[in-house]
């Protein structure tokens, strides 16, 4: 029988339910090519040395169900926030990194931010007539 991991501070988020795409951004996808909108994803890893524009997530895949690890944008992602992470498989994706809650909180508010940048700033054109994105959503907050 094997022994239950170490439960791990980790970022979780959820995914755009509605994103920009193409020339100026004035297409709108559901979601990202591998997570459904609104899907909850761990973040196991990001890329400083790329301002934190992309990063590593754990998540449910949009076609099979079964737990992914990939790298998306930034941007694709929104509320941020510390949790702590019981789940065998994505553990199993983290390695030994160690993280405090002050650590994921931490990460997770300038994630938060950096997501918001990323959404303001990505396409120059105004939003299109009747736009779904993160952004125009009612009950986003930015």
């Amino acid at each position: 029988m094997t022994e239950a991991a170490e439960p791990l501070w980790l970022v979780a988020a959820n995914v755009v339910l509605w994103r920009r795409y193409g020339e100026l951004g004035q297409e709108l996808r559901p979601g990202t090519k591998a997570f459904r909108g609104g899907a909850k994803v761990y973040v196991i890893d990001t890329y400083p040395g790329g301002a934190n524009e992309q990063l590593t997530a754990v998540g449910h895949g949009r076609r099979t169900n079964r737990w992914i690890t990939i790298d998306t944008g930034t941007r694709h992602l929104h509320t941020f926030r510390a949790q702590l992470v019981y789940a065998p498989a994505v553990l199993r994706r983290c390695g030994t990194r160690i993280r405090t809650r002050a650590e994921a909180e931490e990460l997770a508010e300038l994630l938060e931010r950096i997501a918001h940048d990323e959404r303001r700033t990505r396409h120059a054109a105004p939003h299109p007539g009747h736009c779904r994105c993160h952004a125009c959503l009612p009950l986003s907050p930015g």
